[in-house]
């Protein structure tokens, strides 16, 4: 039995799949390499044979066969850009999906932070499409360049071999200098970056209250801690740059004046000086670039490891099979949940059943866990213990697309994604118009987009057209009912709402009741309890009473602070909610 791949072995195999292009970009930079020694071969060529001889049909043999080297050389420069440019593509093309996956995923554990795993693989595409890795290729042709000037004389030879070891020399000491600064910086000024967004995102409450000077002065602190790491990275990295463009130079004018020593003693002639200059310049060009061009290879490693983490920690090992809900019983047995990096469970031993056409009201104070379970029954968190299950299997190891397909979900904070509010309600399907407005129909939601600018297709989201909390919280509300989902989980849908709004909440729970839709309703208002056929508190996480609404609002009503609720048999909650009896056999075709 094969091992399913991680995500991190993901992206380690599609770089794999890059190395023929890249290899292929090599074979094309060996022959650009060859043909760079056009110029200083001409330049040989017109000192020592042209102006001696004085021939024009040499002088124009030789324009015109560098002009053919150079032509040719121009269209192998342009293949090998596109080579990187095509591989930059095909990494971000394979890699979109599970990098967005894996974005969602970070965002469930950890908010804004999901957001740099899309600007690291852009940052990775970018560095492959960008071409700096033909650098190392063309530091690689050094032996060509070397086995040329020792041609012309060993003096030039040597004094290249010198250079060369200054630079290298140079490489090692930006590595030194400024990789850990650099490194330790950029994570610093990732997480500015991330408050400042909050800021932003949070800009009517930040003007409303007058924080905006002080949370300023805080974000440009905190900037310019971040900052000074970067600082002093990049400038030790300019500092070294500079010296190795300086380098270079002094090395060409050295070998000027050797050259012309030479020449002056009959050694060489006066073309093979020119020459020399010209191709010492070439040789050191690369290792120059790949000191100047840090920075962009060090920022391309760091995004590859973060890219790597994200994906390695992201939520995997789920169903791939799409899969039908056929009855849509939820049974929750015995869930426990501990936020990640938290040693204190939000939920302890939770345990109850919906079945079919049954609606159930989740009620309790504040931070009692009511929101946590929401999202552990549509999926969101994977428990700590215990398990969530639908028809028998767990919500969380389900294929997400068939799953999103047959459930409906009402956040307590609603949002609208940028698109149109028809795409908003069909989820972004490719969906019936007739379900569409059958879905807002049923929120009683139709009219009130009729009057907006362009109706369903009026433009919403962070970009579109801004809609009141209720309205965000209607449309919330059809978007949850489209598709008749056989499971309907609603967090606080009223709200937002007004009175109006309330009934057709009420209204559209009553009618997914009748086609038969499994609903959970979390609420704090007691006008919603009025549509519930049983009734669980939650306290501290933990299931404070449960039983029929009736019973159960009963037994708050008399002041019975103590224990369950207790209930008949046939309507009893699983025996592990209550602390009373053995726990409840697990569904059929599930593990222990």
């Amino acid at each position: 039995m094969t091992a399913t791949p991680t995500k991190s072995e993901e992206l380690r195999a599609v770089l794999r799949r890059c190395w023929n292009g890249i290899l292929f970009a090599g074979f094309l930079s060996a022959f650009l390499n060859l043909l760079a020694l056009t110029v200083p071969l001409y330049m040989l060529q017109i000192y020592d044979r042209v102006i001696t001889s004085r021939s024009f049909d040499t002088l124009f043999m030789l324009s015109m066969m560098a002009v053919f080297a150079l032509g040719v050389f121009a269209l192998l420069d342009y293949l090998r850009a596109r080579v990187y440019l095509i591989l930059g593509e095909r990494v971000a093309r394979q890699l979109n999906a599970s990098v967005l996956t894996a974005a969602v995923s970070e965002a469930l554990r950890s908010k804004g932070a999901s957001a740099q795993a899309l600007r690291d693989l852009n940052d990775i595409r970018q560095f492959v499409a960008s071409g700096p890795i033909s650098a190392t290729f063309d530091a690689a042709c050094a032996p060509l360049f070397l086995a040329a000037l020792f041609l012309l004389h060993p003096s030039y030879g040597f004094i290249a071999l010198i250079a060369l070891a200054a630079l290298v020399g140079l490489g090692l000491l930006t590595e030194f200098f400024a990789r850990r600064p650099t490194h330790a910086a950029q994570d610093g000024a990732i997480r500015v970056q991330m408050e400042a967004g909050a800021v932003v995102r949070g800009a009517e409450l930040v003007e409303g209250l007058g924080m905006l000077p002080a949370l300023a002065r805080r974000w440009e602190i905190q900037r310019d801690n971040a900052e000074a790491g970067v600082w002093r990275g990049t400038n030790a990295v300019k500092a070294i740059s500079s010296l190795s463009k300086a380098t270079r130079l002094a090395i060409q004018i050295i070998m000027l004046a050797v050259g012309a020593t030479l020449a002056i003693e009959h050694i060489i002639t006066p073309g093979s000086m020119v020459a020399a200059s010209i191709i010492v310049g070439r040789l050191l060009m690369p290792f120059e670039q790949l000191i100047d061009g840090w920075r962009q290879w060090a920022n391309a490693g760091a995004a590859k490891g973060r890219l790597e983490r994200t994906l390695a920690a992201a939520v995997g090992r789920k169903q791939s099979m799409p899969m039908e809900v056929k009855s849509g019983k939820l049974v929750v047995d015995r869930v426990s949940f501990v936020p990640p990096g938290a040693d204190r469970p939000i939920l302890r031993g939770v345990s109850f059943e919906v079945s079919p056409g049954e609606v159930i009201g989740i009620v309790g104070p504040s931070a009692s866990g009511k929101s946590t379970l929401a999202r552990l029954l549509i999926g969101a968190f994977a428990p700590s213990g215990g398990g969530v299950y639908l028809d028998g299997q767990p919500v969380h190891m389900w294929e997400r697309e068939s799953f999103g397909q047959q459930v409906g979900y009402l956040p307590q904070s609603v949002l609208l994604l940028d698109g149109t509010v028809r795409e908003n309600i069909a989820r972004f399907r490719d969906a019936d118009p007739a379900e569409v407005v059958a879905a807002a129909r049923m929120a009683d939601v139709h009219e009130m987009i009729g009057r907006l600018p362009f109706g369903y297709e009026t433009a919403v989201g962070e970009s579109g057209f801004q809609l009141s909390g209720g309205q965000r919280q209607r449309i919330g509300l059809a978007r949850a009912v489209f598709g008749k989902p056989k499971l309907i989980v609603l967090d606080e849908p009223n709200a937002s709402l007004d009175g109006q709004g309330e009934l057709a909440l009420l209204n559209a729970i009553r009618a997914a009741k009748q086609e038969g839709a499994t609903v959970v309703l979390i609420a704090h208002r007691p006008s919603l309890v009025t549509v519930v056929d049983r009734l669980l508190v939650l306290n501290d996480g933990v299931v404070e009473r449960y039983g029929p609404r009736a019973e159960v609002l009963r037994a708050i009503t008399a002041g019975t602070n103590r224990g369950p609720v207790r209930v008949a048999p046939s309507e009893a909650l699983p025996a592990a909610a209550t602390g009373q009896g053995p726990a409840p056999k697990a569904p059929p075709g599930r593990g222990g």
